[in-house]
């Protein structure tokens, strides 16, 4: 359970005591409690939504996306920036120097323009899509938020982990047997929503090996930030994907 607080504090700003933190088993252990956590999120924007007025479309949409930043405090958000920055800063020379390049630039807590290109252009086409969303958008809208911390958990369970002391190195060592078990979970639940789930989650997949794909080719691995950055790619596509999926 303290595992699962952990992820919590981590993944949201919902405050969870300070106490967990100092646990470094339970911050192992957060990692199998990231869909649990994205569950939570989706829960919580689905109220949200269900209550919203619903003949204002575009307050609609941005009352879930204002509470979609504020609820994860835009952390995945710096992760993209930081990620789009890196990736455009570090072309050019060997794989090494493109490499050590891309590391360095991630650590700059700048944003440059690729990274407020890359924020702005996520933004827009989730609020493109939550204002494209059918009246019954509610009961699909926790499908984003939890494919995307599924993908977050795939990616620490098998990538490796390059950059060392970051965050990401105690996750990265969490139980292969808990966060299986979370996943199954997960694709579990979005069985239950039918064609609509059984199309996020292969929208998922496909982003999640895209960008897997890339890191490894720049990387050799993923950072803290192309983990937040594949959270941002995945809840955007899967979100554009419900959008676009003919109402059943």
């Amino acid at each position: 359970m303290r595992g699962l607080l952990v992820a919590v504090g981590f993944l949201t700003r919902i405050p969870v005591p300070s106490c967990v933190y100092a646990d470094a088993r339970a911050r192992s252990q957060s990692l199998a409690w990231y869909p649990l956590v994205g569950a939570l999120i989706g829960a919580m924007l689905c109220a949200l939504l269900w209550l919203a007025p619903g003949d204002k479309p575009l307050l609609v949409a941005a009352m879930p996306l204002v509470a979609w930043v504020s609820i994860t405090g835009a952390l995945h958000l710096d992760g993209l920036a930081d990620s789009a920055d890196a990736w455009v800063g570090g072309m050019g020379g060997s794989w090494d120097e493109r490499r050590t390049r891309t590391l360095d630039i991630m650590k700059d807590p700048r944003c440059g323009p690729a990274g407020v290109t890359a924020l702005v252009l996520v933004l827009l086409a989730k609020f493109a899509a939550l204002a494209s969303l059918g009246p019954d958008a509610w009961r699909w809208l926790w499908l984003p938020p939890l494919l995307a911390r599924m993908a977050a958990t795939t990616a620490f369970v098998g990538t490796p982990y390059v950059r060392a002391g970051g965050l990401g190195t105690e996750i990265a060592g969490a139980s292969r047997i808990a966060c299986t078990i979370a996943l199954s979970l997960g694709v579990a639940a979005c069985a239950w929503a039918g064609a609509r789930g059984a199309v996020a989650v292969a929208i998922a997949a496909i982003v999640f090996l895209l960008w897997r794909r890339a890191c490894m080719r720049r990387l050799g691995g993923i950072t803290g930030d192309t983990a937040g950055a594949l959270v941002e790619l995945v809840e955007t596509a899967v979100l554009v994907g419900v959008a676009l999926f003919p109402p059943a």
